[in-house]
């Protein structure tokens, strides 16, 4: 699908919308929901523009006015929070056909940073036509509950992770969550790149630098993982699962 330029006509009717969510081929892992035509059609308006964010970019800042709700079109971003001693702790890892945003719909300000970790391309979906739209159209609105749902289960499982797991299981759960993201979207389900750092990979399972790297070493010293700087390729998955199970 060819991305129009953002200075395109960004109106309903106009050709930069044609090749919105009816043609996306994004669409299943986005909203995966079942409209008619001419309800896609609706769904199209509400698209205004596509934003290009440059690796190292802020899409939004905590204390930003909440207007939008972001589906990543390509990409990564992480989204952080500034901790008690001025470090930048690290919430989430989005990637393409993931949602941004939900953080500043109770308060109407954004209360973390989203920030890209490699050149990405988000589309911009004004939150109050969003509420508009999926109250006439029921499938819409239940596929947002499930979303935000779905928000609130990751934070539960980051809880827990981080209250009662060993360093070796937040690790093994973290890279089995990324590649079952990843297989999803029709990636490899053992190889991957990571995109973040270990730095930040250690502030969001609550390790210190020196831990993640040394789990990562010992991963591939018992043959689990094969790590070359960032591309890592699963080599027991199987293994993986065992290293979370065993914990329980």
């Amino acid at each position: 699908m060819q991305t129009p330029p953002l200075t395109a006509p960004a109106t309903p009717t106009g050709q930069a919308l044609k090749v919105a969510c009816s043609n996306c081929n994004l669409r299943e892992l986005c909203l995966p929901v079942v409209l008619a035509e001419d309800e896609m059609q609706r769904l199209d308006t509400l698209v205004a523009g596509r934003r290009p964010v440059k690796r190292g970019e802020t899409l939004f800042r905590t204390g930003d006015a909440f207007s939008s709700l972001y589906a990543v079109r390509t990409g990564f971003f992480k989204t952080c929070v500034a901790a008690p001693d001025g470090r930048d702790q690290v919430t989430g890892f989005l990637m393409a056909g993931e949602l941004l945003g939900f953080d500043g719909i109770g308060t109407d300000r954004h209360t973390c940073d989203a920030v890209a970790l490699e050149d990405s391309q988000v589309c911009v979906l004004p939150f109050s036509q969003l509420e508009s739209l999926s109250r006439e159209f029921t499938p819409l609105q239940r596929q947002f509950h499930k979303i935000m749902s779905r928000e609130i289960v990751r934070d539960h499982g980051v809880m827990l992770l981080l209250g009662s797991m060993r360093a070796e299981e937040r690790l093994a759960a973290f890279l089995l969550n990324l590649t079952r993201r990843l297989q999803s979207r029709g990636f490899s389900s053992s190889e991957l790149v990571l995109r973040m750092t270990r730095e930040e990979i250690g502030s969001y399972l609550g390790l210190k630098l020196e831990t993640v790297s040394r789990t990562f070493s010992k991963l591939q010293d018992d043959g689990v993982l094969e790590v070359r700087q960032r591309q890592v390729r699963v080599l027991q998955p199987e293994a993986l699962h065992a290293i979370i199970d065993t914990g329980r």
